[in-house]
């Protein structure tokens, strides 16, 4: 296998690695994710890509292990890309301490001052600088709890709404960069802190988070159960036309579209994406004063067109997929931010790679990456669409020097063993 590149080679070890652990025929595998036997040796031997998100969930959990076991996240890099490792022990270090007195020196600041510390990480956020994210978090953490330790009343409630936030914030970044650990008990604690916190949305918030987790291990029943659930519990506040609810509606319904066409359930992820489409109308209808978004949703119908052509991928469908593209409207999409647009053009990327376009592919690639460079240098779907297009490349190059050594009555045998 000459071509093949190292990492889509070491992907494919560690699932048969895995596989043998548990004793289970390769056979047994490829049934349980819905392939071929013939498809699942090609993946072990390194000769096939894997870059569908979903199909990936579903090997580890037929594996019963994590998905970035099989991927080895989070990704080595030279020293000072790893620093932030660092940043996520210290942020695990506060939140393993959640319900001991806090750790802070000092006169904590009033909840309005947190609050406009959770406006600039959304503008981080937005920029998908997650390095910067988790450096601000620890202190961030401890100054949330202090204030919870030493306030009463609304207060109170509003330092444990920041703390929440905090851990939203690093819940996002620790998907980005590839840390389960960081992932799960930032979701823990968001949803605690949320019960806390006095405001009714937030918890569908940290139930929002959990859909995504739910993701990791294929559950897309109960990534769907509990969306309904998130909804149901801020079905008055929706009805009733409180900003804020609509936007969280709006998000789980787009977190339920991406389930829903995970689990191969089409007509459900198309209902789900009407439904979104019915928040976006309603936000785009809003007058008056713009809305602070307190939760950092970003919930927008910009953001229901680009989930719409990712389901559309999720179902395989590329030729779907890029005429929803050519359909949006780039007036909304201009509107979203970095980390948003950097993920539409990933889909992109893919989407013109299946359809057979490699170069621009990897335009699309190269812009996502400027968009967005730590999110897409990070992003296993990033660097499995990039393999392919340099394996397609090679192999491509390598097809055109065979035929014009044969034109030149070169020695194909010494040339290409």
């Amino acid at each position: 296998m000459p071509f093949e590149l190292e990492e889509q080679e070491a992907i494919g070890r560690r699932i048969k690695r895995q596989r043998l652990r548990l004793g289970m025929a390769q056979a047994d595998l490829a049934a349980a994710v819905g392939k071929s036997q013939g498809w699942l040796s090609k993946v072990e031997s390194g000769r096939l890509e894997l870059d569908r998100t979903a199909l990936i969930n579903r090997i580890a959990a037929a594996l019963h292990c994590h998905p970035n076991d099989l991927i080895s996240r989070p990704y080595n890099g030279a020293a000072p890309d790893n620093q932030w490792q660092m940043a996520a022990a210290s942020i695990l270090r506060e939140l393993r301490r959640y319900d001991l007195a806090p750790t802070f020196d000092g006169v904590p600041r009033s909840s309005a001052m947190l609050w406009g510390e959770m406006r600039r990480l959304h503008r981080l956020r937005d920029a998908a600088a997650n390095v910067a994210i988790l450096r601000t978090l620890p202190d961030l953490l401890r100054e949330a709890r202090a204030l919870a330790e030493v306030s009463q009343g609304h207060e109170r409630e509003e330092a444990f709404g920041v703390y929440a936030l905090c851990c939203k914030f690093a819940h996002t970044a620790a998907h980005a960069m590839g840390h389960p650990e960081l992932v799960a008990t930032t979701c823990e604690r968001a949803a605690w802190a949320a019960g806390l916190s006095g405001d009714p949305v937030l918890p569908a918030v940290s139930d929002w988070m959990r859909v995504w987790d739910m993701w990791a291990t294929a559950d897309w029943d109960d990534a769907l159960a509990l969306t309904d659930k998130a909804l149901r519990s801020i079905g008055d506040e929706f009805e009733h036309g409180e900003p804020l609810a609509v936007r969280a509606w709006g998000a789980l319904q787009l977190r339920g579209a991406v389930s829903a066409a995970r689990a191969n359930n089409s007509a459900e992820a198309d209902h789900r994406l009407g439904l979104a489409r019915q928040a976006g109308d309603r936000v785009d209808a809003e007058t008056g004063p713009p809305i602070q978004d307190r939760h950092s949703l970003t919930f927008s119908t910009g953001n229901v067109q680009i989930h719409g052509i990712n389901v559309a991928l999720e179902m395989s469908d590329q030729a779907k997929a890029l005429r929803l593209n050519e359909e949006a409207s780039d007036e909304h999409l201009a509107t979203l931010p970095n980390s948003r647009r950097g993920h539409h053009r990933m889909d992109l990327a893919r989407a013109w790679l299946w359809d057979g376009d490699r170069h621009r592919a990897l335009r699309e690639l190269t812009e996502a990456e400027h968009l967005a460079p730590q999110l897409v240098r990070n992003h296993p779907i990033a660097r499995a669409t990039l393999r392919r297009i340099v394996y397609a490349e090679r192999a491509s190059t390598r097809e055109q020097l065979r035929g014009m050594s044969s034109r030149f009555h070169l020695d194909d045998q010494e040339l290409f063993p």
